[in-house]
């Protein structure tokens, strides 16, 4: 076989591995809520996620096309990145994916797999070959602003929500009817990922087919592409999510349905719209600012400022320490050709099985499994509802 072909090969594999990944892990995002509440059962909610991750996945193209044709300069008056590049910055992506779960650290698979891109391309072609105004207008912007826009957005709801139903306040079930409507909110939140998360995945295997003339610069992803991502997705979700939504539902009991409601709802609008202008988001921050956003947005809410702080220091390490390992990747890639590919392919999937092996000696508990989105339910302290106060008999019988 074809050098060129084989490493091509391989590039697509590793990237519908990580696009597995993405799914196994980002159900939680929006199912964990539901399955904490009551609302759907595990089983029904993954299989629910799965297959609208899939459709998800066919309505836009527009984020995979800011990855293949927007971060790394391609064409005329840019460079051509080659496959070995991108294979290293998928190796850095997913190992540390790996590093950052088994630390319980929250991190974005989405400013992982950017990070390690943006270091691997460093490396082979310096600078030049970042545009840094896209990096700038549709990765760093929409990471600051996506998980603010939507934690405003849920904390305006909850208000709303708790202001309407104010007859409620006190009752252990905490507005129950909202239960139901989670359904249809952490099912949107579902499909908004599938427009969002599986694209990337699309856009580095469009990446990789231009890089070695497959295909022209400056279109989008085939028919193909487009499939086996979205299938690749939507096993993950259906697969592995089941598991840790499983296990991470028992961190958001304290979110009770009209909160849940109210961030579903502010995440999936959130990231619909930045799928329609290309921004590349991360679905884990426009979620756990949601989160936030409607525990503040409950009477009696009060920030944990240091938990909050850990939260943001995972999101603030993600890229540059995923570009760092890319980078080291791309050296060895870079220099050794085939060889080279070969080396971070038995060292990256030495680093994962070690990773996965070394995360076995703990006992699996709430502590050690937790999510993004229900650590960023704790940073939110919440005093109990008060009971609405009685009218006294005068006032009723003057209205």
């Amino acid at each position: 076989m074809d050098p060129t072909l084989l490493i091509v090969v391989l590039v697509i594999v590793l990237a519908l591995f990580f696009d597995f990944t993405n799914g196994f892990h980002d159900t939680a995002n929006a199912m964990a809520t539901p399955i904490a509440t009551g609302a759907m059962r595990p089983k029904v909610a993954v299989a629910v996620a799965a297959v609208l991750n899939l459709v998800g996945a066919f309505l836009s193209t527009e984020v995979a096309k800011t990855i293949s044709g927007g971060i790394i300069r391609e064409g005329d008056g840019g460079v051509l990145i080659t496959p070995e590049l991108i294979f290293a910055g998928l190796i850095g992506a997913i190992v540390w994916n790996m590093f950052t779960w088994l630390l319980g650290l929250p991190s974005s698979s989405s400013h992982a797999l950017f990070g390690g891109l943006i270091g691997a391309a460093l490396v082979g072609f310096g600078v030049a070959a970042i545009d840094f105004g896209v990096v700038l207008s549709k990765v760093i912007l929409p990471a600051i602003l996506a998980p603010l826009t939507a934690g405003l957005i849920a904390y305006t709801a909850t208000k709303i929500a708790y202001g309407i139903t104010r007859r409620y306040d006190g009752k252990p079930d905490g507005r129950g009817g909202f239960r139901f409507a989670q359904i249809f909110s952490s099912s949107l939140v579902a499909l908004a990922h599938g427009t969002n998360d599986a694209q990337k995945t699309m856009g580095v295997i469009t990446l990789t087919l231009i890089a070695v003339g497959f295909q022209a610069v400056g279109t989008g992803p085939e028919f193909w592409v487009v499939v086996v991502c979205a299938v690749a997705i939507a096993l993950g979700t259906y697969m592995g999510g089941w598991r840790i939504i499983k296990t991470l539902g028992t961190g958001l009991t304290d979110v009770k349905p009209a909160q849940g409601f109210a961030a579903e709802t502010s995440t999936a609008a959130t990231i619909l719209a930045s799928s329609h202008l290309g921004f590349a988001l991360s679905t884990t921050q426009v979620a756990s600012g949601s989160v936030i956003g409607s525990g503040l947005g409950r009477r009696g809410s009060k920030v944990r400022w240091r938990t909050a702080g850990r939260i943001g220091i995972g999101w603030l390490l993600t890229l540059p320490s995923a570009a760092a390992v890319g980078a080291a990747a791309a050296l060895v890639a870079h220099n050794f050709g085939f060889v080279g590919i070969v080396i971070d392919a038995i060292v990256g999937v030495g680093i994962i099985v070690f990773i996965f092996l070394w995360s076995r000696r703990d006992a699996v508990n709430p502590h050690n499994v937790i999510s993004e989105v229900a650590d960023s339910g704790l940073a939110v302290k919440i005093k109990r509802n008060p009971k609405p106060k009685r009218e006294s008999r005068t006032k009723k019988v003057q209205k």
